[in-house]
């Protein structure tokens, strides 16, 4: 019965300190939802105009596409279409070359990790070098991100430390002070943004309206990325239209209250055109989410702004870590996603969701993806990839509970079974859920004798 995620899961909570610690570090930005959601009002009026913002866009979306990319063409951006990830990486390849191009500076950007750009480029001779603190510490580490806002969440700064050591990045061997290691982190940065012949940026908002690519950092990488080389490549996915200014402002109030706990993040740049003697090209990518407008049970995925709330509510992803997932996006929202991309590679996810629907509860566009996930599970049979172990324990359940005599019965004797030991009921390889876990102890009587004697 154990699934690649419980087997993950298990290695990451062998070091049970840091399991503990990671959990705490997540549940606190959860907290500083909560507190930020109190401070307004009318948070959950800003949801559900979020979702129908969001559900009007997605089902306009030709038309907002065509209003958005005219607006920037008529001020010189040039756009491009990418049908799927590898037309994405071929165009921004191009792209590169033909301005001569050997290193490119990147700010954060999940879709570039979703289309695997930084190995493809990098096996054409393209240096790319990642600006965001957490995306340069997994970079130099060889790691990926972890979760998709605070990516390198799961590090202890010691562990850091003694890479910048090693990569000579820093000079006072063990000091490991958090303020010492980001300095040491910006001077290195500081060669690489003077040195890249290329800068590019994600997308978290694309407003129609007035064609601005609208881009939210706590440490304005963004803005070093794009003023400092003559060449500006922006990689966007079609979900991340809105319609106009009024809209933005919904978003930008929920983005970081949600994500980080703040009220809003450090810089939030727009941007409209190439600055005076450069050139800045758009990437407009599909990559499934087309299918995803087509799915009646799952569009609503598409609504995500990437926050990471349902990530920091999760009690399964604060407890197995973001590397105990097979798709690059964990959590709730990357369960879902894992499944419209590959759902042979990734349908192992599903089971690791407790069904609490707390991230529902967070999710500031209502995504719902708790209960999506509910829903993924009811394909499993036709996936041809349903637990034969679960199927016969529902079978057993449903000959019980439809059987009176059968149930009441099973209740009588039901005691019994508090004299088997736990250490034959909690053997891992036949009962995963009863490792950790004591045996249930079961009343002497049941709350259906209780019930009829107390009617008597």
């Amino acid at each position: 019965m154990s699934t690649i995620h419980s087997k993950n899961a298990e290695i990451f909570n062998k070091d049970r300190a840091k399991t503990t610690w990671h959990d705490q570090t997540f549940w606190a930005l959860r907290e500083k939802h909560d507190n930020m959601a109190k401070q307004l009002p009318e948070w959950e009026e800003l949801r559900s105009h979020a979702s129908d913002i969001k559900r009007h866009t997605i089902t306009h979306l030709a038309d907002y596409l065509e209003k958005f990319s005219a607006n920037l063409e008529s001020r010189g951006v040039i756009v491009h279409w990418a049908a799927d990830a590898s037309e994405f990486n071929e165009t921004v390849l191009d792209i590169l070359k033909s301005h001569n191009v050997s290193k490119m500076v990147k700010s954060k950007s999940m879709l570039t990790e979703e289309c695997e750009m930084n190995p493809y480029l990098e096996k054409h001779g393209i240096d790319v070098v990642e600006t965001d603190l957490g995306e340069r510490i997994l970079q130099l580490l060889h790691q990926k991100p972890s979760h998709i806002v605070v990516p390198a969440s799961h590090l202890k700064r010691e562990e850091v430390g003694r890479m910048f050591e090693k990569e000579g990045i820093s000079k006072e061997i063990g000091n490991y002070d958090p303020t010492y290691l980001t300095r040491c982190a910006r001077y290195s940065l500081r060669k690489e943004f003077m040195d890249a012949g290329a800068g590019m940026t994600g997308c978290n908002f694309g407003v129609a309206d007035t064609g601005d690519v609208v881009v939210c950092t706590n440490e304005g990488n963004a803005d070093m990325s794009t003023s400092m080389p003559k060449l500006h490549i922006v990689a966007m996915g079609i979900e991340k239209l809105v319609p106009d200014y009024d809209s933005l402002a919904v978003f930008h109030r929920l983005l970081c209250r949600c994500g980080t706990g703040q009220p809003t993040t450090s810089f939030t740049s727009h941007f409209r055109q190439a600055r005076p003697g450069a050139e800045m090209h758009l990437v407009i990518v599909d990559n499934g989410r087309s299918d995803m407008i087509a799915d009646k049970e799952h569009w609503q995925t598409l609504k995500c702004i990437r926050c990471g709330a349902c990530m920091n509510t999760c009690p399964v992803y604060r407890r197995s870590g973001g590397y105990s997932y097979t798709y690059f996006i964990p959590g709730p929202i990357g369960v879902n996603l894992g499944m419209f991309h590959d759902p042979q590679k990734h349908c192992e996810n599903l089971s690791a969701c407790s069904l609490c629907l707390s991230c529902d509860n967070v999710c500031p566009a209502e995504v719902a993806p708790g209960s999506q996930i509910y829903l993924w599970r009811q394909s499993l049979e036709a996936l041809g990839k349903a637990n034969k172990m679960k199927k016969i324990m529902s079978l057993g359940m449903s000959a019980l509970f439809n059987n009176p005599p059968l149930y009441n019965a099973a209740l009588k004797f039901a005691p019994l079974a508090n004299m088997v030991p736990d250490s034959f009921t909690n053997l891992g390889h036949l009962n995963p859920w009863g490792v950790g876990h004591s045996n249930p102890e079961f009343a002497k009587k049941s709350f259906r004798s209780l019930w009829r004697e107390g009617l008597k």
